[in-house]
């Protein structure tokens, strides 16, 4: 009968030391600031046209958004480099079944007008050829 005691004394033990001998220091989660950067940057490029490009996919209107307005670009590095992207979006005059979205103008007939305003945050490890939408949010402008 004395065995299982011992056991689950012998685990307690090792818990309490455990518990005892961690460094909070080494716990905590180290945050990165974000370095706000220019929207000109080649990285930026990409990850705006891969971001609007996945906005369009998922959304659910017929024609496709553009960019109008680059609010601000924020960087950070982790294990990859993370862009915080706010832009303002409006609807083009080009349909998404078109095979002809080079020449989309933004929409001017005022019915179908519509902006909207979106924070993208998009990872890339560029020099791969890798983007990922790692978080969005949009809203009605």
């Amino acid at each position: 009968m004395t065995r299982p005691r011992g056991s689950s004394l012998l685990l307690l033990t090792i818990l309490v030391a455990l518990v005892a001998s961690t460094d909070p220091d080494k716990n905590k989660i180290e945050w990165r600031e974000l370095k706000t950067i220019s929207a000109s940057n080649a990285n930026v490029k990409q990850c705006l046209w891969f971001a609007v490009r996945e906005y369009n996919e998922e959304s659910a209107d017929k024609y496709l958004f553009q960019v109008v307005k680059i609010v601000q670009v924020k960087m950070q590095v982790t294990d990859r480099l993370e862009y915080l992207i706010d832009v303002e979006l409006a609807r083009s005059n080009c349909r998404k079944l078109s095979n002809n979205n080079e020449n989309c103008s933004i929409q001017e007939n005022f019915k179908l007008e519509k902006k909207v305003r979106c924070s993208f945050l998009v990872g890339a490890l560029p020099w791969n050829g890798e983007f990922t939408v790692m978080k969005k949010e949009c809203a009605d402008a």
